[in-house]
């Protein structure tokens, strides 16, 4: 890097400073954790893609796609059931917590079945989420340092402490706009490494006579997932994709809280659609974008012998600083740093908002100004944790990051089954959903650490949010005992038909992603 490139990274830094300043008026919880709910679908459209397409996705993507042996285009697959997701949330789930008027998702479950599951699925979510996001960050600075000729200590910082500047300051507008703006950086950046790749292998003509074919198949429909080392298998990433970004999307704080700033459900609904609509050509991009560096590093051993064949996500990095011209570095390093702190940014919110509305102002009357006071000095707490988590991951990253994985895959069938139960079910009280959510949970548990890598980890999103679903309802017809009621107000809004616009159009997309991502051998 030269002085351009560390003058436009910078200047990008300063203006995100700028930002949180621009929206440092916070009146009230609803300013600041749900930015008043004045947001329409385009920025929350972006803001959500944004967290979903982190700089990991950026850089470990197209790796796996371009480099890791078994790799390629089977990635895509991650995908197909995000439509069906984007479906069933629209429909069932979201427009009950939208109407409830909470700020902390969990607050619904108290309303439901008590304190205890609140609580519960509360402080499961800020410890994971905290410490995914120390990884995160981890992973991040040490892409960049290799980039940046600088001290890990120092890209650590750096990330944390502007992210945490700007997200102290304007809350959710700050979070919610910044994330706008880095979705579209960091998309730019896609698409200006796919130019400059195909430009330095010649052309793509030459690119797809020098493309490992094999990279190509996108679709497995006979790996079941039930047999070791089977994974990314239809079935498999379908099922337990429906049910994975059912409850990412639909019960996670850091992606609800997003939600439920729009200023209506009509909003709510639009935004479901274009994450729907546009996650699957954003995910295609960066997987093309692996296939022609990952070409690119194969036919140019200079290139491929800066790589460790253990570190294949050192990929793109070296691409970008040995490839790419000045001020195109600066605006790539630009682009992985959005996407690191887009990720953060979030994280620090909604560890704010769950941590203040769960534990501290929940049974109190604090004012307006308490709690935002409150709010803030929690925010810059949980930014400092995760920083300080960022440098002690360590050597042990990226066997964290596959645990991380695999851990949010052994709670989130058992959670959607407790806000699905909660929306739908009167009749399950607290004692029997808290036993049906443990046992789920637990069986999960005995998946990972017993039957370990005979069923493949995707299935546990279903199997976890099966058994939770009917033990709570079978232990609640045992004991006879009444469940808490829903608001009148919940129980009275009108249903939107199931075979709405948006859901039309989403069904039909999953039918074109599967036929596209079938296709890829031909198409390329």
């Amino acid at each position: 890097m030269n002085a351009l490139d560390y003058t436009i990274v910078v200047v990008y830094s300063i203006a995100f400073l700028g930002l949180g300043y621009l929206f440092k008026e916070q009146k009230n919880k609803k300013d600041y954790f749900l930015g008043g709910r004045s947001f329409g679908w385009f920025p929350l459209s972006l803001s959500v893609m944004a967290t979903q397409l982190s700089a990991i996705s950026f850089i470990s993507a197209p790796a796996f796609v371009g480099m890791r042996e078994g790799g390629g285009l089977q990635w895509l697959s991650y995908e197909f059931a995000v439509p069906l997701s984007m479906i069933f949330l629209g429909y069932f789930l979201l427009p009950k917590l939208y109407n409830s008027g909470v700020v902390s998702v969990y607050e619904y479950l108290e309303k439901r079945f008590g304190t205890s599951t609140r609580l519960l699925l509360s402080i499961v979510f800020q410890i994971s989420r905290a410490f995914a996001t120390g990884v995160m960050v981890y992973a991040i600075a040490l892409i960049l340092t290799s980039v940046l000729a600088i001290p890990f200590w120092q890209t650590v910082i750096v990330i944390g402490l502007v992210t945490l500047i700007y997200s102290y300051q304007g809350g959710m507008k700050a979070v919610v706009y910044g994330d706008m703006i880095q979705m579209i950086i960091l998309f730019g950046g896609i698409m200006i490494c796919l130019v400059y790749g195909v430009s330095k292998i010649g052309g793509w003509t030459e690119f797809t006579s020098l493309l490992d074919r094999s990279r190509l198949d996108a679709v497995d429909f006979g790996s079941l997932g039930f047999q070791k080392n089977e994974s990314f298998g239809f079935w498999p990433m379908v099922i337990g994709g429906f049910f994975l970004y059912s409850s990412y999307y639909g019960t996670d704080q850091s992606q609800v809280q997003r939600l439920l700033s729009a200023n209506s459900l009509n909003t709510v609904r639009k935004t479901l659609l274009y994450n729907g609509l546009l996650r699957f050509p954003i995910t295609l991009c960066y997987c093309i974008m692996g296939l022609v560096v990952g070409a690119l590093a194969y036919n140019t051993p200079e290139f491929l012998n800066q790589i460790p064949a253990n570190k294949p996500d050192l990929m793109i990095p070296v691409f970008i600083k040995d490839f790419l011209p000045h001020g195109i570095i600066g605006i790539l390093i630009v682009a992985i740093l959005s996407a690191g702190m887009s990720s953060l940014s979030s994280t620090i919110n909604s560890l704010s908002a769950a941590f203040t509305e769960d534990f501290i102002a929940r049974g109190r009357d604090l004012t307006e100004k308490q709690y935002v006071r409150y709010s803030r000095i929690v925010a810059v707490c949980w930014g400092i944790f995760c920083i300080i988590l960022a440098f002690y991951t360590g050597n042990i990253a990226d066997t964290v990051i596959e645990i991380i994985n695999k851990i949010g895959s052994v709670f989130y069938g058992p959670i959607l089954a407790t806000f699905l139960i909660a929306t739908t079910i009167k009749r399950v009280n607290g004692l029997s959903m808290n036993f049906g959510l443990v046992t789920g949970v637990g069986v999960n548990v005995f998946f990972w650490l017993v039957v370990g890598e005979n069923v493949f980890w995707f299935w546990w999103n279903a199997i976890g949010a099966g058994v939770t679903f009917v033990v709570a309802i079978l232990l609640s017809y045992i004991l006879g005992a009444p469940s808490q009621s829903e608001d009148k107000k919940e129980e009275e809004q009108e249903q939107e038909p199931f075979f709405s616009r948006e859901n039309v159009i989403l069904l039909a997309y999953f039918m074109v992603i599967i036929l596209v991502s079938i296709s890829m051998s031909v198409i390329i």
